[in-house]
């Protein structure tokens, strides 16, 4: 610092003095005061704007010990705050406050000129009102400055805490908690092995015809593929059963299968899964989704769909086989994928069946045709957000709303709500939580999980994949917050993966170990950088062609904003840079 800039910074004393000198000189005194944890373009025009009514500008700042504005403040120590202030050329004195308020310091210093800015003249605060008042009584007058742009230092704090790395702080936030570190979910894990789980609803076969790159015709401007490949995969309620037996759960899958060659192999695939499966007969071919890809890229998407037709007799023979199938049952998972084995008064009955035998009921919904309202009493529901909303029709309110509207229609308690890369809430009702109003204000804990795999390579049954760990979870005693972790992890699994494979306990377990490494890698190398040394004298140097830490015990790029890029479903997790 300066020696000019130095002496600008005054005790009390100093500053008592000078202010009698200048009274004796007849020089006007304006005083600001405030934080100034940053000084930004509006606390420039601000103070500019106060020097032009005066000689002399005091600027006094807030002791750090007295900033109340939350955690962490503020972020700027006096010393430097000070420092910054004296730098200004149009600064004549800066004084550090010890008090909580000016008004002491303006009782003694008795500016001409104490100048606020244009916030605080409608302002009703007791503490901005006492300083007013201490002003004028001593013959000064209030001035508010009226800067053409507003700032705000804890304003730009936030904004800068979110933009630098909102992905990072969360995911700090998270890992942080108990019952979210590595021990506690494995140990999670492990309860789920017997877990005896129902699942009721439609199976379908996705197939993915692989193709070479389009062409156009020539007989019209049409795409035109060449199919080199089919694979297919199993989907629907067919999917959850398997990834609950992967999860090492004991699945009793009931669903409508045909006597034909496509129903024969998938119960010849379910049953080497030890999936335990009741089938309700039907004529109508298993729905089958066909999505063409070029590499892995899907180009058009084929439904080649019979609804599923029930009549009265045989909708009732379905709610008495959901009602014998759950019994010693621990949990229940209704999935109604729209193709016909549930309308909106089934789809009621089936969760009334199975709520006496279970002590843990789930449900999701898919497609134009399924009835999200129509469910009943549900532990937990998992549906998108614009599947919520457009189930209410409630498009503009905000999300808890919507959230809060659903459960009381559904007489339900939680909800996972997906919401595609900004990841997931989970909602938590309060058991005191019932009757309508505004309860939801107060009555609903939420916890957002961020999007874990932001770039996937592919989305379908990520929402199965979630809905079946989430429900073990519930199953096995855990919180909406830890089911709806775990259910993120599942479905950052699915995601890094081409079709949908059943995700297994093993993959759960090295993906939040890779999470849970890549977080104390992304801290230390954050700790090393808040080090009063160069970057470059680091340990942790890293190669300049991948950006990744020499070191291979550590998986980190350079400390910036982070996002989770898994190098394939198995690779190591590293930290991207952005």
């Amino acid at each position: 610092m300066s020696g000019e800039s130095e002496s600008k910074i005054l005790t009390r004393e100093q500053l008592l003095d000078r202010r009698q000198l200048a009274k004796a000189a007849g020089r006007r005194v304006v005083h600001c005061h405030g934080c100034f944890d940053i000084v930004h373009p509006g606390h420039i025009r601000h103070l500019r704007y106060a020097k032009s009514l005066g000689d002399i500008l005091l600027v006094s700042i807030t002791g750090d010990s007295r900033v109340g504005k939350g955690v962490g403040r503020p972020l700027i120590p006096e010393e430097l705050r000070a420092e910054n202030l004296a730098a200004l050329d149009f600064v004549d004195w800066v004084h550090i406050e010890p008090r909580p308020t000016a008004a002491e310091l303006l009782a003694d210093v008795r500016p001409d000129v104490y100048v606020k800015g244009r916030e605080y003249e409608n302002n009703n605060d007791p503490r901005f009102a006492n300083e007013r008042a201490i002003v004028e009584q001593h013959g000064g007058r209030v001035v508010f400055s009226s800067g053409d742009v507003v700032f705000s230092s804890t304003a730009l704090i936030a904004a800068m805490e979110q933009s630098v790395d909102p992905f990072h702080k969360r995911l700090t936030q998270l890992l942080e908690t108990p019952e979210l570190g590595g021990p506690p979910l494995y140990e999670l894990i492990s309860r789920f092995r017997g877990v005896r789980v129902l699942v009721v609803g439609e199976t379908i076969i996705d197939t993915y015809v692989m193709c070479d790159r389009p062409e156009v015709a020539g007989e019209s401007p049409v795409m035109t593929l060449r199919p080199v490949e089919r694979r297919q995969f199993d989907g629907g309620a067919a999917i959850i059963a398997r990834h609950l037996a992967a999860m090492g759960a004991r699945p009793v899958l009931l669903t409508a299968l045909p006597a034909d060659e496509d129903g024969a192999a998938m119960r010849r695939r379910l049953l080497a899964d030890g999936i335990e499966l009741r089938t309700f007969p039907t004529s109508t071919p298993i729905a089958e989704k066909q999505r063409f890809l070029v590499g892995a890229q899907k180009v058009m998407k084929l439904d080649l769909v019979d609804p599923l037709v029930l009549d009265a007799t045989e909708q009732d023979q379905l709610i008495a086989m959901i009602d014998e199938a759950a019994r010693g049952c621990q949990a229940a998972i209704i999935a109604d994928f729209g193709l016909g084995l549930f309308g909106p008064r089934t789809l009621t009955r089936a969760c009334l069946a199975a709520r006496p035998h279970v002590n843990v009921l789930t449900g999701d919904v898919s497609g134009r045709r399924s009835s999200l309202l129509a469910m009943r009493s549900m532990d937990l529901l998992s549906p998108s957000e614009s599947e919520a909303r457009d189930a209410l029709r409630m498009q503009g309110e905000g999300l808890p709303l919507v959230v809060w509207k659903l459960l009381e229609e559904t007489d339900s308690r939680g909800s996972i709500v997906t919401m595609g890369p900004e990841g997931l809430i989970g909602f938590d009702r309060l058991p005191e939580a019932s009757g309508g109003g505004e309860g939801f204000a107060t009555r609903l804990k939420s916890e957002h999980i961020p999007a874990l795999a932001p770039l996937a390579i592919d989305q379908l049954g990520a929402g199965d994949s979630l809905l079946a760990a989430a429900t073990l979870s519930l199953a096995a005693g855990s919180s909406v917050r830890a089911a709806s972790f775990l259910g993120a992890c599942a479905a950052a699994t699915q995601v890094q993966r081409l079709g949908n494979v059943p995700i297994g306990a093993t993959d759960l377990r090295q993906f939040i170990a890779r999470v849970h490494n890549a977080h104390l890698a992304f801290t230390g190398a954050e700790m090393l950088a808040q080090r009063p040394v160069s970057r470059l004298e680091t340990r942790l140097e890293t190669k300049p062609e991948t950006g990744v830490c020499a070191d291979p015990s550590i998986s980190l790029a350079a400390p910036a904003a982070a996002q989770l890029n898994p190098a394939g479903p198995n690779g190591p997790l590293v930290l991207r840079a952005s």
